[in-house]
């Protein structure tokens, strides 16, 4: 039950379904509001028809008891005279209020004078003969007509007769009708509510249901390649092109990328065991020979040995550093014609090996000294290993950023082997058999920590026709 209520489809459904019952409420609020305006003016159009009608015959001469106000029992019809006094109504008219005067009913006369006026004024003003006047006022009020009271809007409309006497003309329309009607569309919005909006939650299930069937179909593959650990299985893509199709393949290329990764570990671990595992017996076999006979012992052996096991140790932990994105503590500015210079000077020379320098100024690069001195080191230790007889080092800084290339007159790389070379554990052929015990790793370091720094190593035809390895390291770049 919880997992229901918290799913994604259960908080689309809810979310829809709230939104649309507010726009609801809203509409129909406004549409209630707007109908009962509505209403109120035509009540107010009947009140006002019925009091200019009934004003245009007192205009005319009509006297009041010939006003003919019988049919007016739906709307009713006052008229009173300044005094307050009721020259003529409705006949099933029997009590008035909220006209703007006091309680009036039927046949009774008053000499109260509305507030503000007196008789003088009414005596000293000059009427208006067999005249309408132009403005209306609308209120609202009650009336009891044929003994039944309800709620009234009124118009007030001033008539002077033509023997000068000035009266007010109240005419009434009922808004029971009006009340009935907004009431009825409420009743009716109120009963189709929850219909409409179990219709919109039902709706809104099926679609997201239908939606979210392939995160299903990819969340159940996922589940099934964790608990499998097949890596090499893949999750459904839809045949939508839409957001959920996009996952789908975001989520093949990661596990595609996995699994390179974990095949590359794996392989990775295979190789450092076999690479391990020579000098490990090569030690062991040393050493029990020198336990059973002490003479035999030849300790420079041993010694390189040792000294290979060693190397090849740190070759696999700078590479698991690497991997796991290891950075030094304080990267300084590095000079790198400075660092090529040093490396050539301290570097010995073996028979006639010539070692060539075209070193020009270059940028400093921010980043570990000792990761760039590894990086060229290696590329001269190939090189040397694979010359014929010379080895060229040259180093320019185009356009701010560093080209360092080393090249040998050796045999070359071929085109088809130009990418493995870089592979870890991978050596050629002719490379093994002059290697002198390198595990094929000094290549893939080089390159792993050129492109630590934002650069890259390639490798391509010398002019000498052998191998031309170049470092091309950007303008700005921090080596690791």
């Amino acid at each position: 039950m919880v997992r229901l209520f918290g799913s994604v489809q259960a908080r689309a459904t809810v979310g829809a379904t709230a939104v649309v019952s507010a726009a609801l409420v809203i509409t129909g609020l406004a549409v209630v509001s707007l109908l009962r305006v509505h209403l109120a003016e035509h009540a107010d159009l009947q009140a006002e028809i019925t009091a200019r009608e009934t004003a245009a015959k007192l205009a005319t001469g009509t006297p009041y008891d010939r006003l003919d106000l019988d049919d007016a029992d739906e709307q009713p019809v006052q008229v009173v005279d300044l005094a307050g006094r009721v020259r003529a109504k409705s006949v099933q008219l029997q009590a008035v209020g909220g006209t703007g005067r006091r309680m009036v009913r039927p046949g009774a006369a008053t000499a109260t004078t509305p507030p503000g006026e007196d008789d003088d004024d009414i005596d000293d003003e000059e009427p208006r003969r067999g005249q309408v006047s132009e403005e209306v006022r609308h209120i609202t009020g009650r009336a009891t007509v044929d003994g039944r009271t309800s709620d009234y809007r009124f118009a007030e409309v001033e008539v002077t007769t033509p023997a000068g006497e000035t009266v007010t003309v109240y005419a009434g329309a009922s808004l029971a009708m009006t009340r009935e009607a907004v009431a009825t569309v409420t009743r009716t919005m109120l009963a189709g509510l929850p219909l409409l909006l179990a219709l919109v939650a039902a709706v809104t299930w099926l679609v997201t249901r239908r939606a979210l069937r392939p995160v299903a179909a990819i969340r159940h593959e996922l589940e099934e390649i964790t608990s499998s650990g097949d890596l090499a299985r893949r999750v459904p893509v839809p045949r939508s092109r839409d957001e959920v199709a996009e996952l789908a393949g975001t989520t093949n290329q990661t596990l595609a990328a996995l699994q390179r990764s974990v095949d590359r570990q794996r392989a990775f671990v295979a190789d450092a065991a076999h690479e391990l595992r020579s000098p490990i017996a090569s030690l062991r076999t040393q050493l029990e020979v020198a336990t059973a006979h002490p003479g035999l012992l030849e300790p420079p052996e041993l010694i390189d040995d040792v000294v290979r096991l060693q190397h090849l140790t740190a070759d696999l932990l700078l590479l698991a550093r690497i991997d796991a994105g290891d950075h030094p503590v304080s990267p300084e500015p590095v000079d790198i014609a400075e660092l090529v210079r040093e490396e050539l000077e301290h570097r010995p020379t073996s028979g006639d090996l010539v070692i060539k320098a075209e070193v020009a100024e270059a940028p400093k690069v921010h980043g570990s000294r000792s990761r760039l001195a590894r990086v060229l080191s290696n590329l001269l230790d190939n090189a040397e290993r694979h010359a014929a007889g010379s080895v060229r080092v040259s180093l320019d800084g185009p356009d701010g950023a560093v080209v360092l290339r080393v090249a040998d007159d050796g045999t070359g790389v071929p085109p088809a082997d130009r990418e493995r070379i870089f592979e870890r554990f991978v050596r050629l052929d002719e490379a093994r058999s002059r290697d002198d015990g390198g595990a094929g790793l000094g290549l893939a370091i080089a390159r792993d920590l050129v492109r630590a720094l934002g650069g890259d190593l390639t490798v391509g035809e010398a002019p000498e026709g052998g191998a031309l390895f170049e470092v091309l390291i950007p303008a700005d770049a921090h080596m690791w």
